[in-house]
């Protein structure tokens, strides 16, 4: 394990009775690094968010911070050691102000004696200079998050866990709902944060996000994992086809070729996705 690394995962597995959710999961997190995991819905990568949060405790494996193994009891024990999680739903109150969710229950306080109340100039100037420092520039803190685009209240979510003492970035899915430029905007965020010092888990099931942003790769499929790569060790293809399935494409390209008998339509969607299999696939491996 390097100096620099701030989670480790060994054989990572969680079970409930005998239903497995996630078994045999080894990776590392390490600060200015993002570590993306990759799966298709019910591959487990909740379970795998969970664990780390501190909402679920493992069935097997170890898992350290900072060296130090940990089992968590809840997630304030995650949030002690630096871990933060931006969930899909952001835990933004839209009606608010930019300020007031970017503090949520923690704004700095005026005092005279037994007297207190929120110095609202200090959280107003706190928001946009951290807000500035991840790459956006909010004129008025004082606009409803609402009035934000999808990839500008991501990055309330994260520099809010910034600000507020995050070592470990988890991002569950923050590209999900968002289009093609919203999508750009929050990468860049990620990778805003990596070049801050943080360590980012960047979850997604889509490898084309991943790629531009990853310096490690963790794929789960059905519970459990398919490999943990560094960046040199897979090329883009190669993540895309284990995430797929390699098997599961070739059966799915069967199944539309049978489909397509006597539909000239069909048959052109077929042979469009098969020869994409092919492509993803490689040439083939001389006999010699």
């Amino acid at each position: 394990m390097t100096e620099s690394s701030l989670l480790e995962m060994e054989n990572l597995g969680k079970f409930y009775g005998n239903v497995i959710a996630l078994k045999g999961v080894t990776t590392s997190v390490y600060a200015g690094q993002v570590t993306c995991v990759l799966g298709d819905n019910g591959a487990g990568k909740s379970t795998f968010i969970k664990i780390i949060a501190g909402a679920h405790q493992q069935s097997e494996g170890t898992l350290r911070v900072e060296g130090k193994e940990v089992m968590f009891e809840s997630p304030r024990d995650a949030l002690a050691l630096g871990i933060a999680t931006v969930y899909q739903d952001l835990a933004v109150v839209p009606l608010m102000s930019v300020w007031r969710n970017f503090f949520l229950g923690a704004e700095p306080l005026k005092r005279i004696g037994p007297l207190k109340w929120i110095d609202k100039a200090k959280a107003s100037r706190i928001a946009r200079d951290e807000m500035g420092k991840m790459g956006i520039d909010i004129r008025d803190t004082e606009q409803s998050v609402g009035t934000l685009s999808g990839g500008e209240r991501q990055s309330v979510a994260i520099a809010r866990a910034a600000y507020f003492g995050a070592k470990l970035l988890i991002l569950d899915e923050p590209t999900s709902a968002l289009g093609v430029k919203q999508s750009g905007v929050v990468l860049k965020y990620i990778l805003e944060a990596r070049n801050r010092g943080l360590g980012v888990i960047f979850i997604t099931h889509n490898p084309n996000h991943a790629w531009p942003v990853g310096d490690r790769f963790l794929i789960l499929n059905r519970g459990l994992s398919m490999g943990n790569f560094a960046k040199d060790e897979i090329t883009r293809d190669e993540l895309i086809m284990m995430m797929a399935g390699g098997a599961e494409l070739e059966e799915l390209t069967r199944e539309l070729e049978a489909a397509a008998a006597g539909d000239e339509s069909l048959k052109q969607v077929a042979e469009e996705f098969a020869h994409e299999v092919e492509a993803l696939e490689g040439p083939p491996e001389d006999d010699d």
